[in-house]
């Protein structure tokens, strides 16, 4: 299920929605806690999580409130952040579960192949399982799921 990159777990893992990576490659309200967490936790995340904070910054840039230069550094610090990450790749179960979780919660589809990605991830079982994510809807779908926050 999750593809890891080099080195093992040295700390406990968590899964990262994209809505609390961006903070680290755009100074915002919450880069503090996001760099508290990111030296707590190791990243996982779903497969699509580099495109959505890709476009997360693009978003930031047109709307002038992040420079070119530090789009372009952080398009470069995901390139290379991300090969260090473990990866929930893209399943049919995956899927399926996403279908699931936007009938039974107020959840965009992408939130809710996040959080099918994340229930992946612990098997279905996620008491004892972070999940980090800085939209409210995704993380009251990811505590009535039993994920602690």
């Amino acid at each position: 299920m999750a593809s890891r990159a080099r080195r093992p777990l040295t700390r406990p893992a968590a899964f990262w929605d994209s809505s609390v990576l961006v903070p680290l490659y755009a100074r915002q309200e919450s880069t503090a806690q996001t760099l508290r967490w990111y030296k707590t936790y190791e990243v996982v995340v779903w497969w699509a999580t580099p495109v959505e904070i890709a476009g997360a910054l693009a978003r930031l840039l047109r709307m002038k409130q992040l420079a070119v230069g530090d789009w372009r550094k952080g398009l470069t610090a995901i390139s290379h952040e991300a090969q260090t990450w473990s990866v929930i790749a893209p399943s049919d179960i995956i899927r399926s579960r996403a279908i699931d979780l936007v009938e039974h919660y107020d959840l965009r589809a992408g939130d809710s192949l996040q959080l099918a990605a994340a229930l992946a991830w612990c098997e279905d079982m996620p008491r004892g399982y972070v999940f980090l994510t800085g939209d409210e809807k995704l993380r009251e779908a990811a505590l009535l799921t039993g994920f602690e926050a």
